[in-house]
């Protein structure tokens, strides 16, 4: 095995080093962080054949730019509809490619998503805390944020020609509105505020990073106390403040808060919901806990089936031409 390198020529804000996060500490007050889109960035790792929660790079609308110093190394690029250019060759995400020594490889922000993860036949070799590469981004521990003029190094670096070429998308994602439970605050506002948040569109606000996305649409007074004692909050979150105006907790999320939740984006949605963009409009759907756990259960047997369909390996360029039946016939003088 080899070693590849990349100097990072441009790195937007928000892009960091992920992995699959870091569980079991929230109770002493570490966010689990990891990627805002774990179906994608499973989908990464699955295309190279990696191991589950390998380490990648988590790329926000600001994009990333790498010059390749030492090479060559195989990588693919899953998450948002970004687009990917390779020396002169451009395509996008969903994508597995190689990228040799003095090519330029640039991944930005394109017609959808929020977010794209850039995974790699090989290791990188960045600083882990609490035993995990994963970065929470306002404390900057962890694999860390990208910087411009950054040298990227990957350990047991490899080709892996069998599975170059498209990623097949995931295609049992539910669409349309996010399903929430209500609860478990919802008793601290009125019915009618409830129904509102039920029945009306909200709109992504340019408050959105990796800790939460705040949302525009009408508000939501409390009926009760503005605070309550604070405890234990998840992923998928609704939290609303003073000013009535909810907040989807998301990857770095705090471990506790003290204002009341009025709902919480089922996990199989929450994916999804991360890949949307500012000024993007949503609306919400209550389905009960017990339909809840079916989601999810449903949707963890999808995922499983689709990454392990998509780790199989394709085969190189002659395998694939030799499986299949290229002469139909023969023709004599």
């Amino acid at each position: 095995m080899a070693e590849a390198a990349f100097t990072v020529a441009f790195a937007g804000p928000l892009v960091t080093v992920q992995d699959a996060g870091r569980p079991g500490h929230m109770r002493f007050g570490v966010p689990a962080s990891g990627a805002m889109d774990r179906l994608a960035f499973d989908a990464a790792n699955a295309a190279l054949g990696n191991e589950s929660g390998q380490t990648g790079i988590e790329i926000s609308l600001g994009g990333l730019i790498l010059q390749c110093t030492q090479g060559p190394v195989t990588v693919a690029i899953a998450g948002g509809d970004f687009t990917v250019q390779l020396g002169s060759q451009k395509t996008r995400s969903w994508t597995v490619l190689t990228v040799q020594k003095g090519e330029r490889l640039s991944i930005t922000a394109g017609k959808a998503g929020s977010w794209a993860y850039l995974a790699v036949a090989g290791r990188i070799m960045a600083p882990e805390w609490l035993g995990r590469q994963a970065t929470h981004s306002t404390s900057g521990f962890g694999g860390g944020a990208l910087q411009t003029g950054q040298t990227i190094t990957l350990s047991d670096a490899s080709l892996r020609e069998d599975r170059l070429g498209d990623i097949r998308k995931p295609d049992f994602q539910a669409s349309g509105p996010i399903r929430v439970v209500t609860g478990p605050q919802d008793q601290h506002f009125a019915k009618e505020t409830v129904a509102r948040f039920l029945s009306d569109s909200f709109t992504v606000s340019d408050a959105y990073d990796r800790m939460g996305m705040r949302l525009k649409g009408p508000e939501l007074p409390l009926a009760g106390a503005l605070s309550i004692p604070s405890e234990p909050i998840v992923r998928g979150s609704v939290q609303v403040s003073g000013d009535g105006v909810p907040t989807v907790l998301l990857a770095d999320h705090q471990t506790t808060g003290g204002y009341p939740k009025i709902a919480t984006v089922i996990s199989p949605d929450i994916d999804r919901l991360a890949q949307y963009r500012a000024g993007q409009s949503l609306r919400c759907v209550e389905i009960t806990s017990a339909q809840a756990v079916a989601e999810a259960r449903s949707y963890a047997l999808g995922k499983a089936d689709y990454l392990a369909e998509v780790s199989v390996a394709r085969g190189t360029l002659a395998q694939r031409l030799m499986r299949e039946n290229l002469n139909h016939g023969c023709v004599f003088d």
